[in-house]
C-alpha cells in the first residue's frame, strides 16, 4: 500500500491511497472518478433534456399559422395570384396558389424560402420569416 499527499490550490489537501490492484476495496481516487463520471453523465442527461424541451417550446412558438397566412396572401399576393378559391384570376402569368399546392414537388419550406428571395417578375415585399412561413402554410391547405 502506498499513501501520498499533495497540496492543491486554495489550501486543499489531496490524499490518494493505492491498494493492491486485486483488492475489492474502493480507493478515494477511484471513488472520486466514479463520482465525476456519474455527475458528468447526469449533467449530460439534464443538458439533453433541457435542449429537447427548448426545441419543443420554440418549435410550437414559431409554428406557422395558416389562417394568418391566408390574410397575408389577400393583402400581399392577391393582386397577382388567385389566393382563394372564390377569387378571379388577376394576372394570367402568376399561378394560382391551389396550382402551386398541388404540384408533386410542393414543399412548405421551399415555398417559404422562395417568398424570402422571389424571382425577378415577383416584387420583393420584404416579408419576415414568420410571414413567409404563414403564407406557405396557407398554400399547403389548398391541396
Amino acid at each position: 500500500m502506498t499513501i501520498s499527499s499533495s497540496r492543491q490550490g486554495h489550501g486543499d489537501l489531496a490524499v490518494s491511497f493505492v491498494l493492491d490492484p486485486d483488492s475489492r476495496l474502493q480507493t478515494p481516487r477511484r471513488s472520486a472518478t466514479i463520482k465525476r463520471m456519474a455527475l458528468s453523465s447526469s449533467l449530460r442527461c439534464i443538458g439533453w433534456s433541457v435542449a429537447i424541451a427548448l426545441f419543443l417550446v420554440t418549435a410550437s412558438a414559431f409554428a406557422a399559422d395558416a389562417n394568418r397566412g391566408g390574410q397575408l396572401a389577400l393583402r400581399w399576393c392577391a393582386s397577382c395570384h388567385v389566393t382563394h378559391p372564390d377569387q378571379k384570376s388577376p394576372v394570367m402569368e402568376a399561378p394560382p396558389f391551389q396550382t402551386i399546392a398541388r404540384r408533386p414537388d410542393f414543399d412548405i419550406a421551399k415555398v417559404a424560402l422562395f417568398l424570402r428571395n422571389p424571382h425577378p417578375k415577383m416584387p420583393d415585399m420584404g416579408l419576415s420569416r414568420s410571414a413567409t412561413a404563414d403564407i406557405a402554410a396557407y398554400v399547403a391547405t389548398l391541396k
